[in-house]
């Protein structure tokens, strides 16, 4: 009989592009959790409640003070560039990481500008599904996604009002992850573009973005790279040429996908919006929406304050992060509990929210069977719930969890 590593090596082969190894380490399991019908249509309701409240406060933050902004921990050069609206929705592709609480889900955060797991959920778990002969969860999704991807891009052509347009996928080229997931979206995307890695740009301030061959860029797809890493972009001379592509974008001379506003969603600290006017019962959102924040959200400050008063323990992070870096969980005390080994984001504005558990589950993996913290991450394109799946991992999922394929339970 085969064992687990000759099975999954033997599947993850078959699976072209894709980082099944990621760091040296086993990334993407051979192995399936079962989930029910209704369950899955539990995480859409929720996905597609939460989206809503997300988007409507976007609408909200656009129109308050520069000085509350910057309260917030958004950078001030990025002031002008978030108040853009370029697109019908706020972000083109967002994913919201859910937590399993009694009946329900509770949003830990939503990743509105660079979220990543694309290609697992909309293309390798259809795969791994087939392999064990089980109904895929996300089955049609790759083709909405493909779809809302092309409708975007032409929604940013007839934005910037030209024709012949150069559409530009970029990532990092070194970072297989980043790398495939661009690819995957532009071979998705049926629009006649490129792809040029990240380095190979250049850029002339207040003229335009250029590709390799000096043909100016009309849109940049950059799924992978953040604004928040964008702003701090410098040549060898020192020009900030981060900074200049963000005038670019605000002068009209180039389109980015994620858009402006998805950069405003990112913020951690809108969740300190969402519930600060929730607490005060606020006429912003209505008696339904009201009853969908305390069903889907946790209570956020931008201060431990109300934790400690509370008896609660709590999580630290910072308001722009990536895979939980930086991340601390604290007791009801106010002591640190545990923290997250990197500490990349330090220097941004700190966002306190309530701490629950992750559910655990069982499963197996090249190191036999283990026991992980459980993660629900469910997508949004342009806002409406998409592709679901799973991440297991340690207290704090970050990027050395692994992928947990789902399935159809039969009969569920």
């Amino acid at each position: 009989m085969d064992s687990y590593h000759d099975k999954r090596t033997r599947f993850y082969k078959k699976v072209d592009d894709f980082w099944a190894d990621l760091y040296g380490e086993e990334y993407a399991l051979y192995d399936i959790k079962l989930i029910e019908r209704e369950k899955l249509r539990q995480i859409h309701i929720a996905s597609d409640r939460i989206g809503s409240i997300f988007f409507k406060i976007s609408k909200l933050l656009r129109e308050v003070p520069d000085r509350t902004l910057l309260e917030m921990g958004f950078p001030k050069e990025t002031i002008q560039f978030i108040r853009l609206k370029t697109l019908p929705a706020e972000s083109v592709i967002s994913r919201l990481d859910l937590i399993p609480y009694g009946n329900s889900y509770k949003c830990i955060e939503i990743n509105a500008d660079t979220p990543t797991f694309i290609k697992e959920l909309f293309y390798v778990n259809g795969e791994i599904c087939r392999e064990f002969s089980i109904e895929n969860p996300n089955a049609q999704m790759e083709q909405l996604l493909g779809e809302v991807v092309r409708r975007n891009i032409h929604s940013s052509v007839k934005q910037l009002g030209i024709k012949n347009s150069n559409i530009v996928f970029t990532a990092h080229e070194d970072n297989i992850e980043d790398r495939e997931t661009v690819l995957y979206l532009q071979t998705l995307s049926e629009v006649p573009s490129k792809f040029i890695p990240l380095y190979k740009l250049q850029i002339q301030k207040g003229v335009g973005l250029f590709d390799e061959d000096g043909v100016k860029i009309d849109i940049l797809y950059r799924q992978t790279f953040p604004i928040e890493s964008i702003i701090t972009d410098e040549d060898s001379e020192g020009n900030r040429i981060g900074i200049w592509l963000l005038e670019l974008v605000e002068d009209g001379k180039l389109a980015i996908i994620n858009p402006p506003s998805a950069f405003l969603l990112q913020n951690k600290a809108v969740q300190a919006v969402i519930w600060g006017l929730h607490s005060e019962n606020h006429a912003f959102f209505t008696k339904e929406e009201h009853e969908w924040i305390d069903e889907y959200f946790l209570p956020t400050y931008l201060k431990p304050d109300f934790f400690i008063e509370q008896d609660l323990s709590f999580v630290k992070k910072p308001s722009f992060g990536r895979e939980r870096d930086t991340v601390e969980i604290y007791t009801s005390e106010g002591s640190l509990a545990h923290a997250d080994s990197q500490r990349s984001y330090m220097d941004f504005v700190a966002v306190y929210q309530q701490f629950i558990k992750h559910p655990t589950v069982l499963f197996q993996s090249e190191k036999g069977e283990q026991e992980g913290s459980l993660l629900v991450g469910s997508f949004l394109l342009d806002g409406k719930s998409s592709a679901v799946g799973f991440r297991v991992g340690g207290t704090i999922t970050n990027n050395l969890s692994y992928y947990y394929p789902i399935c159809i339970k039969q009969g569920g």
